[in-house]
């Protein structure tokens, strides 16, 4: 079992979307509308601001490289350019007009981005959400829908399937991602009865890790849906990535969730693993 997590950032306001790249680890806080990176030391430094909740990051393939963002509540994908400003790369509207959430990058440079369907923070009634690509020529065009408030996402190493978390129904949802990038062949690659699965972390065995807001964990788990490990925390967890040095570091991004009023109860946490992230995604 995995050993108990060790704090490595707190005072986050909400700490969502963690990613290991170029050797670091990257952070969203949707309260602060910050992007960060933080060294091993826990040392933060603010890398871009993003008016936006929510907002979630992952990165072109090389040669080209550069981040894109999903400005969730703008109903845009941007992308960062060499000077370090974000610019407009796919406007989202036209295809769903309520806030825009997760975002995965094939190697082929197709972005798959996801629709929870319904304004949470407005109050709104659930409603069926949906996953977008947008195609490196700045296509967009919706390749799924009816899903149970989408949220992690994360593309196979070998680029052959798409995995979705769906929250409200617990499970995760597997498609196969076709030549021209669509997807097709919709099946439960797990069941998680009694989960809300969250963010999601493919490891080198194929399982995957997903966090848990009201299960208070993170779970690994195979396809099939046998439950492997848990990692159990004293607050909400939102998201997770496999990373590090050596690729077996777990990073958990948790907070209270709702909210306390005022307060900062947002952390970054990291814990050893096992099982080394899944092979190409450790940029």
């Amino acid at each position: 079992m995995p050993a108990t997590p060790s704090p490595l950032l707190t005072g986050l306001a909400l700490g969502e979307s963690p990613r290991w790249h170029d050797g670091r680890l990257w952070v969203c806080d949707w309260g602060a509308q910050e992007l960060l990176t933080v060294g091993p030391d826990g040392a933060a430094t603010v890398t871009a601001r993003v008016p936006s909740f929510p907002f979630c990051i992952d990165w072109l393939p090389e040669p080209d490289g550069r981040l894109l963002v999903v400005a969730g509540g703008d109903r845009r994908l941007l992308r960062q350019e060499a000077d370090g400003t974000l610019g407009p790369y796919a406007d989202l509207r036209a295809v769903c007009d309520r806030p825009w959430n997760e975002v995965a990058v094939d190697g082929r440079g197709n972005a798959y981005v996801n629709c929870i369907g319904f304004d949470l923070m407005g109050g709104e009634a659930p409603g069926p959400g949906l996953v977008a690509l947008v195609t490196p020529d700045g296509t967009v065009r919706q390749v799924a829908g009816d899903l149970a408030f989408p949220n992690g996402m994360a593309v196979t190493p070998d680029g052959s399937t798409l995995i979705v978390a769906e929250s409200y129904a617990g499970r995760l949802t597997a498609f196969t991602i076709a030549a021209d990038g669509g997807l097709a062949d919709r099946r439960v690659w797990a069941a998680v009865e009694g989960s809300a699965p969250d963010g999601i972390s493919l490891d080198a065995e194929g399982a995957l890790w997903f966090a848990d807001v009201p299960g208070r964990c993170c779970v690994r788990v195979r396809e099939g849906g046998e439950v492997v490990q848990r990692v159990a925390l004293d607050r909400g967890c939102f998201s997770c990535a496999l990373g590090g040095p050596d690729g077996r570091t777990l990073y958990l991004t948790a907070a209270e969730w709702p909210p306390p009023e005022d307060a900062r109860t947002g952390q970054v946490l990291a814990v050893p693993v096992d099982v080394l992230g899944a092979p190409g995604l450790l940029h």
